[in-house]
């Protein structure tokens, strides 16, 4: 009876064991000296673990041409924050390739050894910020939840969760952590044509747009700093185009031998931005110590 009851209570532990494994568990904290940023990951199983970033990009605040003024405000809310005082959350909105993401790595770098910290989010994991916000909460670092290239369509998850940690709500907030996301879409919501219907106007002739359109516009409006990028001129270009090619090392001749090449290289992309100047420094550098 006795060794019945023992196999029985065995089988039933062995049980448990199993559930548990597959049950949601609590996110553990990483070991916060192997990285100064990390990506947020679902594993299979569904739990969250927080992966370190072993090599971040070199990117430096110096690196950045033409986007002075961007430069200067969201360096400034990240120093604020990383000395303790008050900061905003930040939307980076605006073209593609001038330099939003390579602009929040860029502070990482330069604040990392006042305690500055990165956790990447995917969108599709943004339902776990209390979970994030929860394991850094007690930490003396300072943490930013990068959301890259963020938007979302009508009813996603993560749309709710995101509103509720930039409203602070009692179990969302934390002094120590700041949301920045990058942003092609100024409320990061589609906006349809149909949507200007639902706009009223007053007898003195006040626009007032309608539930949908203030639905939209609630979001983006919930962070504090808005920062918008746009399109670089022809100059512009050029100037970032010489300031790759200087820090890769080519010589100052060659470098104005390379305008005519640079302007085609952006026409066939159909793209003047900091991305496309990076990748034709890189291709004409590394073609130039080929041909040396």
């Amino acid at each position: 009876m006795n060794e019945h009851f023992e196999r029985l209570l065995q089988r039933a532990e062995q049980l448990i064991t199993r559930i548990e494994a597959v049950l949601p568990q609590p996110m553990s904290a990483p070991d916060w000296a192997a990285a100064v940023a990390w990506r947020y990951r679902k594993r299979s199983s569904g739990h969250g673990v927080l992966e370190p970033v072993r090599h971040v990009g070199a990117m430096r605040l110096g690196d950045l041409q033409e986007i002075d003024a961007q430069k200067e405000k969201i360096q400034r809310n990240t120093l604020q924050f990383v000395q303790g005082l008050p900061a905003n959350n930040v939307l980076l909105t605006g073209a593609r390739g001038t330099g939003k993401s390579s602009l929040v790595r860029a502070c990482l770098n330069e604040y990392s050894p006042q305690g500055l910290r990165l956790i990447e989010v995917d969108k599709s994991d943004l339902v776990d910020l209390p979970d994030i916000v929860e394991v850094v909460a007690e930490r003396p670092e300072r943490f930013v939840v990068f959301c890259d290239d963020l938007s979302f369509e009508d009813g996603e998850p993560g749309y709710k969760a995101l509103k509720s940690i930039l409203d602070g709500s009692v179990s969302a907030a934390s002094p120590n952590v700041l949301i920045y996301a990058t942003s092609n879409r100024r409320h990061l919501l589609p906006e349809y044509m149909k949507e200007n219907l639902t706009y009223t106007h007053t007898a003195d002739g006040e626009v007032h747009p309608g539930e949908v359109v203030e639905e939209k516009i609630s979001l983006s409006e919930r962070f504090g700093l808005w920062v918008s990028f746009y399109p670089f001129s022809q100059d512009e270009y050029l100037t970032i185009v010489a300031q790759w090619l200087s820090s890769l090392g080519v010589p100052a001749a060659d470098i104005e031998a390379a305008r005519p090449l640079a302007l085609v290289w952006a026409l066939e992309r159909g793209s003047r931005s900091g991305r496309v100047a990076y990748q034709f420094a890189r291709d004409y550098a590394g073609t130039h110590a080929t041909q040396s």
